[in-house]
């Protein structure tokens, strides 16, 4: 499908510099731009692309100022990243949508069906789950009894929920999620054998959830664990049994989340975050890649390390770490004239 840059401007409320006629088919990036594609420019270490590139239509922000004459048609918005995403959905939008249930598909008889869903082949669903409207579940999707997924939810191929959990609304699950598996919980024994503790709980993920590949979410002990809306984790994510996610929380891959931990809203971990179990972050906090973190932390604040401490803390730290073998010369230095001076007394 094609779209012109009148069309586009028009979508995005944006300015033309250019021709309005100039068409598009596909997209790429700035740096591989290619004749009949529209790419973006929203990170200025990547400008010197604008001036070379073939892209047919760049999009830009208002106050972008070229230094060289460009090729393509601009297209001036107020946020550019924003602005292709927005285009990246709509272009989503216009692909053909899967319906219909695959014969190759188990479903139990008394499972309730919403309108317009897509069950692939070798999806199965379990006794008395209900599966809403525009649901979407891909090949070798299995459905555990008493399972809830809400509207306009796409569950990718390999997933697997377990009995009981309750997915919500406009959720999007990739390939190989596990919802639900047991909690790690076992009791030591007096022989240093260890009794497996029954996880009896569920996992319930709120409305516009989205959740990596090979993400693992581990079924409470009793009661939930909770993901509430908004919030967004990477690939090979693992939360362990009874956390509680907060509001429009996002994670990179590898995070760790151990069990009865309790994240607020907002936060933001980088990749291969560590988290106690039993302790509290609070709402907005960001915490840098690889660190580790054993206590409880406040709101807003900022963390890196491992164990972390705060940000400002690690940086300074940092600083003088990478001049030890330095200060260690000089160190030496100075005990040998120290030595010196007290043979001379």
């Amino acid at each position: 499908m094609k779209f012109k840059a009148k069309a586009i401007a028009e979508f995005l409320k944006g300015q033309i510099e250019g021709d309005p006629e100039t068409e598009v088919s596909d997209i790429s990036k700035i740096e591989e731009g290619r004749p009949g594609t529209l790419a973006f420019l929203a990170n200025m270490k990547y400008e010197k692309y604008i001036y070379e590139t073939q892209a047919s239509i760049v999009l830009v922000n208002n106050d972008f100022k070229a230094d060289k004459p460009i090729k393509a048609t601009l297209i001036r918005v107020e946020n550019a990243y924003e602005s292709f995403a927005s285009l990246l959905d709509l272009y989503q939008q216009s692909k053909p949508r899967k319906t219909g249930i695959h014969k190759l598909a188990s479903i139990h008889e008394n499972v309730k069906l919403g309108e317009n869903i897509y069950v692939g082949d070798f999806t199965v669903i379990e006794n008395n789950s209900v599966i809403g409207n525009n649901v979407k579940l891909y090949p070798q999707v299995y459905v555990g009894e008493n399972v809830i997924i809400g509207d306009n939810t796409i569950i990718y191929p390999g997933v697997k929920i377990y009995e009981g959990c309750r997915i919500g609304k406009n959720c999007i699950l990739h390939a190989g999620v596990i919802v639900g598996a047991d909690g790690f919980g076992f009791a030591p024994q007096n022989d240093s054998n260890y009794r497996k503790v029954p996880q009896v709980g569920i996992v319930i993920l709120e409305d516009d959830v989205e959740i990596g590949a090979n993400t693992c979410i581990d079924r409470a002990t009793i009661g939930a664990t909770i993901l509430h809306r908004g919030v967004k984790l990477d690939n090979l994510i693992q939360i362990a049994h009874n956390v509680e996610v907060g509001e429009n929380t996002v994670m990179a891959a590898q995070t760790g989340i151990a069990g009865s931990a309790k994240i607020g809203k907002n936060c933001m971990f980088g990749g291969q975050v560590a988290i106690n179990g039993h302790i509290s972050i609070g709402n907005n906090v960001k915490i840098g890649a690889q660190s580790g973190v054993i206590r409880d932390v406040k709101d807003g604040d900022i963390l890196q390390g491992s164990s972390a401490i705060p940000f400002k803390d690690f940086w300074r730290s940092h600083a003088v770490f990478i001049k030890l073998p330095e200060l260690r010369q000089q160190v030496m230095q100075l005990e040998r004239e120290m030595e010196k001076l007290n043979k001379k007394d």
